[in-house]
């Protein structure tokens, strides 16, 4: 909890309650999606909270505020994933039932990998849960465990490959840096 004094919460929640409906407009023109504005204003309140006692004009708390959402907008921007690459030619949609192998219904692959999983030998689907649905790092799922880093990693590698055997799926090909 931060230590602040008690008129300083009453007149940040006075601000607040009296620009929040206007900030979270403004939030909106910055994101362009609902969700996401009132998780930038949310941040930016946060953000404004903390430097509350440092601001001296409190008549440019409106201001101070839009440039902290706007240099939160840029960092969370900055750290987001391209997701979507630009290409010269839009890709043809793949016709229903031409999945390569892949079950005809999305639904159905997450059952198929849980049988699969179901097959393997404990240590292997263990090693395998570990790293993929928990995140764990090798050395820790070692420790989990009690093996060496290099029986995790060889444990993971032919689980996976029992995995795609089991599933049909084609091997995962590592391209090799171009000289």
């Amino acid at each position: 909890m931060i230590a602040v004094s008690g008129w300083t919460h009453d007149e940040f929640h006075e601000y607040v309650v009296a620009r929040g409906p206007a900030l979270l407009r403004a939030a909106r023109q910055v994101t362009g999606n609902p969700d996401d504005a009132e998780d930038l204003l949310q941040a930016a309140l946060v953000k404004t909270y903390l430097a509350w006692e440092r601001i001296e004009d409190r008549a440019a708390l409106d201001g101070y505020v839009r440039r902290t959402m706007v240099n939160i907008n840029i960092s969370w921007w900055r750290r987001r994933k391209l997701e979507e690459y630009p290409s010269e030619e839009i890709p043809e949609p793949v016709p229903a039932g031409a999945h390569g192998g892949l079950p005809e219904r999305r639904g159905e692959l997450p059952e198929q990998v849980e049988r699969a999983l179901e097959r393997l030998p404990a240590r292997m689907r263990a090693a395998i849960v570990l790293r993929y649905y928990e995140d764990m790092t090798e050395p820790e799922i070692a420790k989990v465990l009690g093996i060496s880093v290099g029986t995790v990693k060889s444990t993971v590698s032919r689980g996976m490959a029992k995995l795609r055997g089991a599933l049909a799926l084609p091997e995962q090909r590592h391209l090799e840096p171009q000289s």
